[in-house]
């Protein structure tokens, strides 16, 4: 992330250490997330009453942690997480650059390298709705009133970018919007719309990955926005992929404690560990799937439609 790494080649980058005018020896040595860096430092074991040949591992991020703990490794496997902000993390056995920095491309935690694509506003686009318009924090009786049939066929499109967006448009100039509101319009559409309009920023991100040659079939989901029912029907829908839901929610805890284990010698690799427990799999329907195709290429055009009047709109020129 600070761009010193040559992520393909997992070594510190010559042509950045020569840019910035340093030596790569005031770098440090570089890890794997499961190898072992050292041992836990006499005073800290004597503070917290452990053994002073307590292995400590290099460790990761949090979103690299929970592709661990969702047993998001090896070529293909996704991990979608639908919280505050959302993330698709997507593990690959080789480096793919993706063209215009959409999508990270990072080294992952499982020794291979990951693509990642985040939008900045997921679950808190229904928080928003839900407190600050329909002022009613009930989200699921709220989503009890949408029926089923209308998945797909309404004409409203909401544009998720509360915050700007990052992935894969790297615009902070771009807000949120609704387009298609009649007199008509329902409390009930607004907010299908905005559960859609999540799931399509999901699909972007996940559409820019494919075209890389990753075939993604299936996905775990976490996160505040998997509890739905009805936003997981949208989305598989949306994707026309399997989703996995995990039967806990300890993924970057666990992940973080799977790699402690490997660097701890108690297995001998990630993928003798990995695994998740599901408690449901959401399936596509070829039905609403084709309808949710018709629709993702209209929404699709909306942003650059209106990308140059976010500058115009803050006065920028």
């Amino acid at each position: 992330g600070m761009l010193l790494l040559d992520v393909e080649n997992k070594c510190w980058s010559t042509d950045m250490i020569s840019i910035c005018g340093i030596e790569g020896a005031m770098l440090p040595r570089l890890y794997e997330s499961y190898d072992k860096v050292g041992c836990v430092l006499p005073d800290v074991a004597e503070e917290l009453g452990i053994s002073d040949d307590t292995v400590v591992a290099a460790g990761a991020g949090d979103n690299a942690a929970a592709a661990i703990g969702t047993s998001t490794v090896g070529n293909g496997r996704c991990n979608i997480s639908l919280g505050t902000s959302g993330t698709v993390f997507i593990s690959s056995d080789r480096f793919r650059a993706v063209s215009n920095n959409a999508l990270h491309a990072f080294c992952h935690s499982d020794g291979g390298y990951h693509l990642m694509g985040c939008i900045l506003s997921a679950a808190s686009c229904n928080m928003w709705f839900c407190d600050n318009v329909l002022r009613n924090g009930d989200y699921a009786g709220i989503q009890d009133g949408i029926h089923t049939d209308k998945l797909g066929d309404g004409e409203i499109f909401f544009l998720p970018y509360m915050m700007g967006e990052r992935s894969p448009h790297n615009d902070t100039d771009a807000t949120g919007m609704f387009i298609g509101l009649r007199p008509d319009t329902s409390a009930e559409d607004m907010l299908l719309a905005v559960l859609e309009g999540v799931a399509f920023a999901v699909r972007d991100n996940v559409e820019i990955a494919k075209a890389t040659g990753i075939d993604i079939t299936e996905s775990t989901v976490c996160g505040g926005g998997a509890k739905s029912p009805l936003w997981m029907k949208i989305l598989s829908n949306v994707l026309d992929i399997s989703l996995k839901l995990p039967k806990a929610e300890e993924g970057p805890g666990m992940g973080a404690a799977q790699l402690a284990m490997v660097a701890s010698g108690e297995y001998g690799n990630l993928g003798e560990i990995a695994g998740v427990e599901i408690r449901e799999v959401i399936t596509p329907d070829k039905d609403l799937v084709e309808k949710y195709n018709n629709k993702y290429n209209k929404f699709k055009k909306i942003y650059p439609s209106v990308k140059s009047l976010y500058k115009e709109l803050k006065g920028c020129e």
